[in-house]
C-alpha cells in the first residue's frame, strides 16, 4: 500500500527543471511549482529573462527557490550543462517539465525545407529525448521521478498550416508512452500536457487581433483562449502525489476545443 500523504499537492523538498520557463506557460509552470513548495531551475535562451523571472518567484515567496540557466534545447551539451547544473545548485532533479518548442514554418508540407523540418523535429522531441536520458540515471536510483512534456491539441489534428509542428507534437505522446512503459516498474511517470490556444508569445498570431480572437472564442465551449495559468496546474498535479498513479497518459486543456470541434 502507497504511503500516506497529507497534501496532495506538497511538492517540498522536491526540484525541479523547467525549459521555456521565462514566460508564458513554462514560467507559469515553473511560478506554481515553486509556491507549491519545489525549488526550480527557469531555463531560456536568454540568461538575462530567466534571471529576472526567477529573482521575482524568490521575492514574492521569500526565499530562493528559483535559480536561473541560460540553455539552447537544439543543443545537446547545452541539455547537458543544464542537469548538471540543476544536480549543483538542487542536489537533484525529481521533475522535469520539457517545454521550450519551437516552429519555424508556417504552410503545406510540400513546401518545408529540411533544416526547418529538422529544426521543430530536434527541438520538440529530440531534446526531450535527450533531457529524459540525462534525467533518468538519477530518478532510477531513487525509484522516484516525473517528466512532463508539454505537447499541444495539435497532436490530435491534422493542418495545412503546422503540420510539420503537429508531427512533433503526436511523437511528444508516444515518448510519454514509452517512457511509461520502460521505467514505470522503477517509480518514474511520464505524461504530456496538451494545451489548446493559450495568449502566449508563441500563439499571438491567434489572439492578439481581437476580431480573429472573438471570431474563434466563440466556438470554444468556455468561450475564451486560455491564460499560460491555466496550464500550470495540470503541471502540478502530474508532480505531485495527487499524480502519482498516472503516466503514460495526456491531460488536455483546451477549453473544450477538441471536443468542438466537429459539432454541427
Amino acid at each position: 500500500m502507497a504511503a500516506y500523504v497529507t497534501s496532495l499537492f506538497d511538492l517540498t523538498g522536491k526540484s525541479a527543471v523547467v525549459t521555456g520557463a521565462s514566460r508564458g506557460i513554462g514560467a507559469a509552470i515553473a511560478r506554481r511549482l515553486a509556491e507549491h513548495g519545489a525549488n526550480v531551475v527557469v531555463s531560456s535562451r536568454k540568461i538575462d529573462a530567466c534571471e529576472e523571472f526567477s529573482a521575482s518567484i524568490n521575492e514574492s515567496l521569500g526565499r530562493k527557490a528559483a535559480h536561473a540557466a541560460a540553455c539552447n534545447i537544439a543543443r545537446k551539451d547545452d541539455l547537458k550543462a543544464l542537469v548538471e547544473f540543476a544536480d549543483a545548485v538542487l542536489g537533484k532533479v525529481d521533475i522535469l517539465v520539457s517545454n521550450a518548442a519551437v516552429n519555424p514554418y508556417f504552410g503545406s508540407s510540400e513546401a518545408i525545407t529540411d533544416e526547418q523540418f529538422d529544426k521543430i523535429m530536434t527541438a520538440n522531441v529530440k531534446a526531450t529525448h535527450w533531457l529524459s536520458q540525462l534525467v533518468l540515471p538519477q530518478m532510477k536510483a531513487r525509484k522516484d521521478g516525473s517528466i512532463i512534456i508539454i505537447s499541444s491539441i495539435g497532436a490530435f489534428v491534422g493542418s495545412n498550416a503546422i503540420g510539420a509542428y503537429n508531427i512533433s507534437k503526436a511523437a511528444d505522446l508516444q515518448l510519454a508512452r514509452n517512457l511509461a512503459v520502460e521505467y514505470g516498474p522503477l517509480g518514474i511517470r511520464a505524461n504530456c500536457i496538451c494545451p489548446g490556444i493559450v495568449k502566449t508569445y508563441f500563439a499571438e498570431a491567434l489572439w492578439k487581433d481581437p476580431k480573429i480572437e472573438a471570431m474563434i472564442s466563440k466556438t470554444l465551449p468556455l468561450r475564451r483562449f486560455g491564460e499560460p495559468d491555466d496550464i500550470a496546474g495540470g503541471a502540478v498535479f502530474l508532480s505531485s502525489p495527487a499524480g502519482r498513479w498516472m503516466t503514460g497518459q495526456q491531460i488536455v486543456i483546451d477549453g473544450g476545443a477538441m471536443v468542438s470541434l466537429g459539432a454541427l
